[in-house]
């Protein structure tokens, strides 16, 4: 028998989280023999008090954060926390409480690893979307400038499997803290996508605003720090050399030819003269930043967890009979 941990962050959305868990257990009864399913929440800092009633016979662990770190780090600290605490595992599934990854799904991602063999993350690749038509904008141009900037693809969130086995190389990565999906991609471990449907909420509205959604698409990018470091130089120099070739077109026309109107010349090159100025700080602070970022070398830690919990509650809420 398989055992899969499903893990998921929640803030302050346990009515919904109610409901998972009813689907969890759901699939335990479904797949009993073959699978066992167990919960571990991270708590993020909720000023909510969760549901009293959770389906009988399903375990759910609770790490109580000290503060609210973001769902993003919350998901870190959980998938150090499996690594370090907690033996049995074979898979861990990475989820939203709120039903917008359909639980159901969790079959799909697991006969899609087994068919990798074990070899790759799995991870949801979504084929129709239920949000609205200005997130889906929004999102449109998210992917695009995602890849403008960084060069890879995105077309996956958080949902996702991950087999034991790969696991500790996802843990040592100081990446997903920032963004998960964005640092297995940066990280070079492999991954595999399959395509499914994106649910619907099961209570209430999103936590996540637009501060949230923008600060979470930027942190996706900042992930790649390094080679959007080398795109931002190579297109600054671009730029000073068509300031450059500008200049030396302004002043062959000024010279030698007849077509110049007094005072243009003048005019036009000490605009461009300010924009090579402009280009070469970009450029200066781009890479001063890069080498100040590179002469620090940190060990990969799978402990920093550790600072985060404040405890941990074992099927804490009464059980529905």
């Amino acid at each position: 028998m398989k055992k899969i941990y499903c893990l998921t962050p929640v803030y302050n959305d346990w009515k919904s989280f109610a409901i998972l868990s009813e689907y969890i257990n759901q699939l335990n009864s479904k797949h009993s023999g073959n699978y066992l399913f167990e919960i571990i929440a991270v708590n993020d800092g909720s000023t909510e008090e969760p549901q009293k009633v959770l389906p009988s016979g399903l375990t759910v662990k609770t790490l109580n954060l000290k503060v609210n770190i973001g769902h993003q780090r919350a998901i870190a600290v959980g998938l150090q926390y499996i690594y370090n605490e907690i033996t049995d595992n074979d898979y861990v599934v990475v989820m939203d409480s709120d039903g917008e990854d359909k639980p159901n799904d969790i079959i799909f991602l697991l006969e899609e690893a087994r068919k990798e063999k074990d070899k790759k993350i799995v991870f949801a690749q979504r084929k129709k979307r239920q949000e609205s038509i200005a997130f889906k904008t929004g999102y449109f141009f998210y992917k695009y400038l995602f890849y403008f900037l960084t060069g890879q693809k995105i077309s996956f969130g958080n949902f996702s499997i991950i087999p034991k086995s790969l696991l500790g190389k996802v843990v040592h990565q100081s990446n997903i803290w920032n963004h998960y999906s964005g640092g297995i991609i940066q990280s070079k471990i492999p991954f595999s996508k399959i395509l499914l449907d994106r649910g619907k909420r099961f209570k209430g509205v999103s936590k996540m605003n637009s501060n949230s959604l923008i600060i979470h698409g930027l942190s996706s990018i900042a992930v790649y720090f390094d080679f959007l470091s080398l795109r931002i130089l190579r297109y600054s120099l671009y730029g000073i050399g068509i300031c450059f070739i500008s200049v030396m077109y302004i002043l062959y026309q000024k010279i030698f030819t007849d077509n110049a109107i007094p005072g243009w010349a003048s005019s036009l090159i000490l605009i461009i003269s300010g924009i090579i100025l402009q280009l070469f700080s970009v450029t200066l602070i781009v890479l001063l930043l890069q080498l100040s970022s590179r002469k620090n070398i940190s060990a990969p830690n799978a402990k920093i967890y550790l600072d985060f919990i404040e405890n941990e509650e074992n099927n804490k809420w009464n059980s529905k009979q």
